[in-house]
């Protein structure tokens, strides 16, 4: 892997790299595991990750610290926030709304050890990158919000809006699941899907390779087969909620699951 040099906030990495962009892991090892064997072979210099490490799966310790061996470029998702605030008083981590959802928040946390949980408070929420005289945006949601959804359909004004708030030409989000490349004036926003919870009826893992030479970049979608039979074994095992499996099963979000359940019990 490329090595980062840093200068205060910015990042500043050498052109002509392949990079593999991932997000939304979500816990789910063999998802990652299966898209980083993959990354290699299609001879990737980087590895840069959009946030969201944990949650739904059951290997959040795992995830964050083969991530953290493989020296990958990382910042923090809206859901590890949420797990790493769960026992903190008036935090946003306990969904009463959603007992199920805060029951993963918790979960998660206490299968986190101490050096994965500070490995985690260390990373920012967003990074900017210089590769030349190209500044690329890592953000979760959108350069405004950590929770902002940005998606194939999402308006071009509000995507438009959101090129005035940063000098970055190229930004890259997660947060949606949903893989998209989208030109505005001369703004790129390139979004790699979701590695370990695929919300689009398709099970299998999402990334994107990033190739960078001469101020110039190419984006490259995939879908990768992983075990899905072990990700769910994983997660019986752990005796974490039924929920959870059909999400890994069903490539579907929990909302999904849980407004859908009577139909998915009589299939």
């Amino acid at each position: 892997m490329k090595r980062l040099r840093l200068k205060g906030k910015l990042i500043f990495l050498e052109v002509g790299l392949r990079i593999a962009l991932i997000g939304d892991t979500h816990a789910n090892l063999p998802a990652l595991e299966a898209v980083l064997a993959h990354a290699q072979q299609n001879r990737i210099d980087a590895i840069w990750n959009l946030g969201d490490f944990v949650g739904y799966g059951a290997f959040p310790n795992e995830v964050v610290k083969e991530l953290w061996r493989r020296e990958a470029t990382s910042i923090l998702g809206n859901y590890d926030r949420k797990v790493l605030k769960v026992y903190e008083k008036r935090e946003a981590g306990s969904d009463h709304k959603n007992p199920t959802k805060s029951l993963a928040f918790k979960w998660a946390y206490d299968h986190l050890s101490r050096e994965s949980r500070s490995y985690l408070h260390s990373l920012p929420e967003q990074r900017l990158i210089a590769l030349g005289e190209l500044y690329t945006l890592m953000t979760h949601g959108s350069p405004l919000s950590r929770s902002e959804h940005l998606t194939p359909f999402t308006p071009e004004d509000r995507l438009r809006g959101l090129t005035h708030t940063t000098r970055a030409r190229v930004i890259l989000c997660a947060h949606s699941h949903q893989p998209f490349a989208r030109r505005v004036d001369d703004v790129w926003f390139v979004n790699p899907g979701s590695v370990g919870r695929p919300d689009d009826g398709d099970p299998r893992a999402s990334y994107a390779i990033l190739s960078i030479s001469a101020g110039q970049f190419q984006v490259e979608h995939y879908r990768i087969e992983y075990d899905v039979a072990r990700a769910i074994a994983a997660i019986q095992a752990a005796q974490l909620p039924e929920e959870f499996a059909l999400m890994a099963r069903l490539g579907r979000s929990l909302d999904w699951i849980l407004t859908q359940r009577g139909s998915i019990a009589a299939d």
